[in-house]
């Protein structure tokens, strides 16, 4: 099977890809790939290091407020639908499959007028602009969100959940602890807001730090590059608490999730398919910077089935995080339900499902 994978500008629509590949790859050694992305992207660093064949189109994204920028993109999309059409005329893949993000935009309606399988995966519970206006021209809808059904056409939707989900199972939780300097027998929290950080969720940390130095577990807290050495200047003032681990970033998150027994982050999608997967509770503090509120939205999908505690950026103090933390994990019948429910929430399967609704499309049995 040749496939043409394309998704670009945020990691979370570039791991999700990346978790699919490697599925697949596992599952059939002789499928070929190509990626699409742009050379800007995040994309066009990750994939190349993946040993993925990787080819780019110039496109940019609209602006939501009108703008002259915007008939250049228009131009830019027009130009990069011709592009596409000639690099898939010549890789002549057997399906394409879009993550997210504006470069798949040209890629996926290029492939869907040269009448080849198309997918688009939605990650989040609510659909960006690129995956809207591809709905109407691909084959079916991959979501992870029930949420999500309402935006697409009911007849092409199917859940498969989110690929990266998959790559979190039968990972070491006692390795992944150590690697990250945490003792194997203290309960654990992981904190962090993303690769770059969160300021609102650094700055309620720092604070907390006293406090969180007489807790009877530890703190893996995950800073962001961006935000590491002033963090490490604050913690040095207060005497630095063994019970806490600060980084900068973690490139083993899988492993070390495996070892964790609360996260409290943002709630990007990638994140709540890997905790939602290994059955982990979570403090959700989603990012009301994002389009149309959508973390909000994929945090309250978890909060309302009663596997994570929702608060709110507007509600996060030193004092809130802290009462959230020990309600949940110096609380065993608490922490247990929420284990439940996150449980019951995960699709361990994600990557083979989708791979599943490929095999499909291509063997002609879906429309």
């Amino acid at each position: 099977m040749k496939i043409v994978v394309s998704g670009g500008g945020t990691g979370g629509h570039i791991y999700p890809a990346l978790a699919l590949i490697r599925e697949i790859q596992k599952e059939n050694k002789d499928a070929e790939f190509l990626y699409i992305g742009t050379i800007n992207g995040l994309e066009g660093k990750l994939v190349p290091r993946e040993n993925i064949a990787f080819k780019s189109i110039h496109i940019t994204g609209f602006k939501r407020k009108l703008s002259f920028e915007n008939v250049k993109t228009i131009f830019r999309f027009l130009k990069g639908v011709t592009d596409s059409k000639k690099i898939l005329k010549e890789f002549k893949p057997d399906i394409v499959i879009g993550t997210g993000g504006y470069v798949c935009g040209p890629v996926v309606y290029a492939a869907a007028k040269l009448r080849i399988p198309t997918i688009i995966h939605e990650q989040n519970s609510v659909p960006g602009l690129t995956n809207k206006f591809l709905s109407r021209y691909v084959n079916k809808i991959a979501i992870c969100f029930e949420e999500a059904k309402s935006y697409f056409p009911g007849d092409k939707v199917v859940f498969t959940g989110n690929p990266r989900a998959s790559e979190v199972i039968g990972k070491d939780g006692i390795k992944g602890r150590l690697s990250a300097g945490l003792s194997t027998t203290m309960p654990a929290v992981l904190i962090f807001g993303g690769s770059r950080g969160a300021r609102p969720i650094n700055e309620a940390v720092v604070k907390a730090l006293s406090e969180l130095a007489e807790k009877p577990y530890q703190v893996l807290y995950i800073t962001g590059d961006v935000h590491y050495e002033a963090v490490q200047k604050e913690t040095e003032l207060i005497g630095s608490p063994k019970n806490v681990v600060i980084k900068p970033f973690i490139h083993n998150m899988p492993e070390v999730l495996a070892g964790i027994d609360l996260v409290v982050s943002r709630a990007g999608a990638t994140t709540l398919a890997e905790i939602t997967s290994l059955g982990i509770p979570s403090i959700l503090v989603p990012s009301p910077y994002v389009t149309n509120n959508h973390q909000e939205k994929n945090a309250r999908s978890l909060s309302d089935q009663g596997a994570a505690e929702l608060l709110l950026e507007k509600d996060l103090t030193s004092k809130s995080l802290v009462n959230s933390i020990d309600q949940i994990l110096l609380n065993n019948e608490t922490l247990t339900d929420m284990k439940g429910h996150a449980k019951k929430m995960g699709v361990p399967d994600s990557a083979e499902r989708l791979y599943s609704l490929m095999r499909q499309l291509v063997k002609g049995k879906l429309k």
